[in-house]
């Protein structure tokens, strides 16, 4: 078993997905994650503290991104604006195999309900790091606080077109699917008075 080869991260996290998926996440062990991945059980504890860990797997990484575009759109722009370039900058760091294993992974959250707060909790992270950057942007927090939860439910949305969508749909990205879901939101709050 190859202990230093690239791409163990990745190749740990489908792997994980793969077996959640397969025999239930319970039923999963450490081992077995590590045993489809190629990599030793020490390799998988370097890259994840325990295999609930794996699902939150570039969380910090997505909550950068989208923070960052926040933070470097242009000044005239308004938090949804803002939030619209965060999903932007986000977007544009999912390729392929984010796609790929996209319904594989709604599959295993949806089996296990350790799982489901785990996935609760990240899209709590996302948030925070959204409106960390609002209000850094002077945007009030309660304001700050709304554009991001509706910057966390198109990027969710977003995401799950994208993965259920055609790769040949003429779409490049996650970016079309995301803002277009940011606008429909925005569309929806408008009927909400």
């Amino acid at each position: 078993m190859a202990r230093w080869q690239p791409g163990a991260a990745q190749r740990l996290v489908v792997a994980a997905v793969d077996l959640f998926t397969e025999q239930g996440y319970d039923a999963t062990t450490v081992t077995q994650i590590a045993e489809r991945a190629g990599v030793t059980r020490s390799t998988f504890f370097r890259y994840f503290s325990d295999k609930r860990e794996v699902l939150v797997a570039g969380q910090e990484t997505l909550s950068r991104l989208l923070a960052d575009g926040i933070t470097e759109a242009p000044a005239s722009a308004g938090p949804l604006q803002a939030v619209a370039a965060g999903l932007e900058r986000a977007s544009g760091a999912m390729g392929p195999a984010n796609r790929e294993l996209g319904p594989r992974l709604k599959a295993a959250v949806a089996a296990s309900t350790e799982l489901q707060e785990r996935d609760a909790l990240k899209s709590v992270g996302l948030a925070a790091a959204m409106t960390a950057a609002l209000t850094a942007r002077g945007v009030p927090e309660t304001t700050a606080h709304l554009a991001a939860e509706m910057g966390v439910l198109a990027f969710k949305r977003g995401y799950a077109q994208w993965t259920e969508s055609d790769p040949d749909d003429g779409t490049e990205g996650l970016a079309p699917h995301a803002l277009a879901a940011l606008e429909d939101l925005r569309a929806a709050t408008a009927s909400l008075d």
